[in-house]
């Protein structure tokens, strides 16, 4: 079920941590936890008193009880009190993934110290954990600590944290988010490390100074798992939890005499509160020492478009259909030619710009960045891709605006990097003009996409067409990319007027 997780975890008397605060995390994203309470922690904001473990048997009716009614795409396992229980949830974590016609997915918050330094488990816990549990989980998302504890690796350096993500993968873990929160390197900064599938995340924010964290760990782990339940990709779960942290530690309180916990303030709506997606020509890229991956010559703060609101959008393929959608009132288009082998590619692009020229329109190039400042184009369109090769300061010299296609949060904060004139979401809708298998973002992202890249013109693009487009501009939008919706209709330029009239 899409909008529902399970959590495996101790309670916290004082509401800070544990169950209660993985379902203040998971509501705000707009997930429902159903619970399963693993011990009964005697806590306050001043510490934790006593720990009291919950009996096998009570567990396994409260597992018992959810089966039967509601089986989630994605478990958190939080604390676990004894090496009974991590034998116990071990195996019955791996019949489900056996015997479930969708096995769930894991998220193991490896939860040992407390914010406020107390041991939350016995000292006789961790074999269990690398022999029984770690094989069953698919994310685990420790503090520097509990890595070090986990993998023996000491995290002194940017490769460390490589090393130690190695090690989990070895212990059988595939997926790794490592919180930065203690680790202060560079100074003054906290760095969070993703490695899923081959690919390596690193985020940075400049560290939030409060007392007040009690709750963070089992809060982010919620978060990752309440994302990874609506079928975000991991990378765009990871910064989202992370958003969520930061502005919960901004908006954080005390709650009795001593260590306030995380505020629960809903969705992140303040691009401030999002983490930086470090790349490896940044600054905080080269104090982290980060291979550059690419020869990438990179920009950034594009030159501007004068209006938010670049109206309807068509994506064509040829010179006859940019001249009919000009005279017909377009006034922002982009030609897409996708065979780059086109003998006449060239004269295509200059016959293209010299009619955006005439019809005073924003006629942007897709992706052939050479021929567009040859040429005098107005703008170029770069997929996420393209940002790595093309020569950003090239482009960004000869004037000339650039617009980046962002298929969720992470590309949305990538391209957000180099401030370009105007940002695409997408694909809205699935599509059969190109595969976006695994990108389809939906209304629902589009609706927070709009107000945290509110200072962008903001394209929605994907599957878009007179039926739909009415919805879509209802999110705020200043702009629709269309394709079919205008090559393919039985009149094209009253389909333009039409289009045009549910955008205003």
């Amino acid at each position: 079920m899409g909008n529902l997780i399970w959590t495996i975890a101790g309670s916290d008397a004082g509401g800070g941590a544990g169950i209660q605060a993985d379902i203040k995390a998971a509501q705000s994203f707009g997930v429902h936890a159903c619970s399963v309470i693993t011990a009964l922690t005697a806590q306050n904001s001043m510490g934790v008193e006593e720990i009291n473990g919950v009996a096998i048997k009570v567990i396994e009716s409260q597992l018992d009880a959810l089966e039967q009614d509601v089986q989630p795409k994605v478990i958190k396992i939080g604390m676990l009190a004894n090496e009974q229980q991590v034998e116990f949830i071990a195996n019955t974590l791996k019949r489900y993934k056996t015997t479930w016609q969708t096995p769930p997915v894991v998220v193991y918050d490896p939860v040992a110290v407390a914010s406020s330094g107390d041991s939350l488990t016995e000292e006789d816990i961790l074999p269990a954990i690398k022999t029984h549990l770690l094989p069953q989980v698919d994310v685990i998302t420790p503090n520097t600590q509990e890595t070090q504890i986990l993998t023996g690796v000491y995290l002194i350096g940017p490769s460390a944290v490589q090393d130690a993500a190695k090690a989990f993968n070895e212990l059988g873990v595939p997926t790794v988010l490592i919180k930065g929160g203690h680790w202060d390197y560079p100074k003054g900064y906290c760095i969070d490390y993703g490695a899923h599938q081959g690919e390596e995340y690193w985020l940075g924010n400049k560290a939030i100074n409060t007392p007040h964290s009690h709750g963070t760990g089992c809060s982010f782990a919620s978060s990752v798992a309440a994302n990874l339940a609506k079928d975000y990709p991991l990378k765009d779960a990871f910064i989202l939890a992370k958003a969520y942290i930061n502005q919960g530690l901004k908006h954080a309180t005390r709650f009795g005499q001593g260590i306030g916990p995380v505020a629960h303030c809903g969705f992140p709506h303040d691009i401030n509160d999002y983490p930086e997606v470090i790349e490896a020509d940044s600054w905080l890229g080269q104090e982290l020492d980060l291979e550059m991956g690419s020869e990438q010559v990179s920009a950034r703060d594009f030159a501007k478009i004068e209006t938010r609101n670049l109206g309807i959008y068509p994506v064509v393929d040829s010179v006859d259909w940019i001249e009919r959608c000009l005279k017909a009132g377009i006034k922002t288009i982009q030609l897409r030619i996708k065979d780059s082998s086109d003998a006449d590619l060239e004269e295509k692009i200059a016959t293209a710009i010299t009619l955006g020229k005439k019809y005073d329109a924003r006629l942007f190039i897709n992706d052939y960045w050479q021929l567009a400042i040859k040429h005098g184009a107005y703008g170029i369109h770069l997929g996420q891709e393209d940002i790595s090769v093309a020569n950003l300061a090239e482009i960004k010299q000869a004037g000339i605006r650039l617009g980046v296609s962002t298929h969720g949060f992470y590309e949305m904060l990538r391209a957000h990097n180099y401030r370009p004139s105007y940002l695409a979401f997408g694909a809205i809708y699935p599509t059969t003009t190109k595969d976006m298998t695994g990108q389809i973002q939906g209304l629902e992202k589009l609706k927070h996409f709009v107000p945290l890249m509110h200072d962008y013109p903001v394209v929605a693009i994907g599957g878009i067409d007179l039926n739909r487009a009415e919805e879509v501009a209802k999110t705020g939008v200043g702009s629709i990319a269309v394709v079919r919706a205008i090559t393919e209709a039985a009149d094209p330029e009253a389909a333009i007027v039409e289009l045009e009239s549910v955008l205003k």
